[in-house]
């Protein structure tokens, strides 16, 4: 499966939907991080799957916020 790339308009108004703070891009993980809530949410064929039950939690490290 090749990596798709999110649409950067898209990265632009999406929220974590359980903080409603913002999110970073992991293109390598294809996921989208909310460091406020600890949660990685997966993109699926391009499709950012924002729902909290499909997040995984992140570990103490992931949750840094290395920017």
């Amino acid at each position: 499966m090749s990596e798709r790339k999110v649409d950067p308009k898209l990265l632009e108004i999406l929220v974590c939907p359980l903080t409603k703070g913002p999110l970073r891009y992991d293109a390598t993980a294809q996921e989208l991080i909310s460091d406020r809530g600890r949660l990685a949410y997966p993109i699926r064929d391009g499709i950012p799957i924002m729902l909290v039950d499909e997040a995984r939690p992140l570990d103490d490290g992931e949750a840094a916020g290395e920017q």
